[in-house]
């Protein structure tokens, strides 16, 4: 009955003044709105980024050439075609931990259909493992298929940007494209992707058979694949073992025949997949060693290629935006801390105001744990009416930022119980010493004080 009492009184004593209860939790809900608006953002923003990293294949690795040393110079980043199909098999065979390869050969060029042209964003090369990499879907159509790579068909797929841009929105599967002045058709349409991390449009892109770009639009070869597979001479060039088995011979000899040979089969980059995030780092130690095998790289030889992974991004960006939300957590702390303090001096000018009643109080037999509890109980009384105030003003601000400047939030319940048990520990830290304070007045000097 002496703790309810307790408790009765204090909340009395809270309801007594109103508006000056209000002014006190003012305080306090800014720092818990400031806390929960940035908590949510932050979440936000760090979920709708390991969704784009998603889009983009967290698991994927990137090989590209690299710099090569000889006799004291350098050639420079990507100075040396020695990316080849010999890597690409050594990797299948060689990598448990691989799940698909891919090459990849990038050009660029205008694309043209009747009337309209446009300048992609990307025009890449690859085989039928790539959509698979780069987890897209076909939204229409049909994907590139091995068929298409080893004939070197003129087919492409195309982006909805390349859609709305050349096609007016209508429908191109079936339709001609062409890139520079070599006719594609289109056979299928991908599904949106938006932009990427970087801002880039990655929906502005046409995706070929690699073997097709390498060879019509790179101008690896003047006879054309379709070409030279008529011919018994040169059937080779599009066997299966031309463009993946190992034993490749880059530099073939010459023919008797009057078509010249057909270069090296050299490509821009590799992507690869590992069949989860957690595999990756094992994954480029083995790309890196069987890479280092194939180019007979030795002991104290540094790497002729570079490997780079989509995870190192992700912690990079991940990174940025933790720093830069405990940045502004620190912030909101601060003003949560001055909201403490505006309680504990509200609090003590209470216990001022209040000195005869509780001068009166203890004359009557209140005991000074009594006197010390109903302060504290005041003081946390309020925190926590504030923590749940800021809770909800916060949550609504983090929503108007989502509505009207597109900011990507999240309900963070983390940050729901955190302001709630931060704002009962404010009300204890900063309500204790006038309580206290309260509770060891004498009571004669008390029902003297004026």
């Amino acid at each position: 009955m002496r703790k309810l009492r307790v408790i009765k009184w204090a909340l009395k004593a809270i309801c007594r003044n109103p508006t000056r209860t209000f002014l006190t939790t003012l305080g306090i809900v800014i720092g818990i709105a400031a806390v929960i608006a940035l908590m949510e953002i932050g979440t936000g923003a760090r979920e709708a980024l390991e969704k784009n990293m998603a889009n983009m294949g967290i698991n994927t690795i990137r090989v590209w050439p690299g710099t090569i040393t000889r006799s004291g110079v350098s050639s420079g980043s990507s100075g040396r075609a020695n990316i080849t199909l010999n890597d690409v098999s050594a990797i299948e065979k060689g990598c448990p931990n691989v799940m698909a390869v891919s090459p990849v050969v990038n050009v660029r060029g205008q694309i043209i259909y009747g009337g309209k042209n446009w300048s992609p964003f990307s025009i890449i090369g690859v085989n039928e493992h790539y959509m698979d990499i780069a987890k897209w879907t076909i939204e229409d159509g049909d994907p590139i298929s091995r068929i298409h790579v080893l004939r070197g068909s003129k087919v492409c797929l195309v982006g909805s940007t390349i859609v709305r841009e050349l096609y007016g929105g209508e429908d191109p599967v079936g339709k001609d494209l062409r890139i520079q002045n070599v006719v594609f058709k289109v056979i299928g349409v991908l599904k949106s992707k938006g932009a990427n991390m970087m801002g880039f449009d990655q929906d502005d892109t046409v995706i070929a058979p690699w073997t097709t770009v390498k060879m019509r639009l790179r101008g690896a070869g003047s006879t054309s694949l379709s070409s030279t597979s008529t011919s018994s001479s040169t059937t080779t060039a599009t066997s299966t073992s031309a463009f993946y088995v190992g034993s490749l011979n880059l530099y073939p000899a010459s023919s008797n025949s009057n078509r010249p040979p057909v270069r090296f089969a050299n490509v821009d980059s590799l992507i690869i997949a590992a069949p989860s995030q957690l595999e990756v780092p094992q994954a480029v130690e083995e790309i890196t060693e069987v890479l280092r095998e194939v180019h007979r790289l030795g002991p104290d030889d540094d790497d002729d290629f570079r490997i780079r992974t989509m995870a190192e991004f992700s912690e990079i960006f991940t990174s940025q935006t933790k720093t830069m939300t405990n940045l502004l957590l620190c912030v909101a702390f601060v003003s949560l801390l001055v909201g403490g303090i505006g309680i504990m001096n509200i609090m003590l000018v209470s216990v001022t105001e209040r000195t005869r009643e509780i001068g009166l109080r203890m004359a009557v037999g209140a005991r000074g744990s009594d006197i010390l509890k109903q302060f504290l109980i005041e003081s946390i009384v309020i925190c926590v009416l504030g923590g749940m105030l800021g809770i909800v003003v916060g949550h609504g601000m983090s929503v108007m930022m989502t509505v009207l400047m597109k900011w990507p939030s999240s309900v963070s319940y983390t940050a729901i119980v955190l302001a709630v048990g931060v704002s009962a520990c404010v009300g204890v830290i900063f309500g204790y010493y006038p309580a206290w304070k309260a509770a060891r007045l004498d009571p004669i000097e008390a029902l003297r004080y004026e």
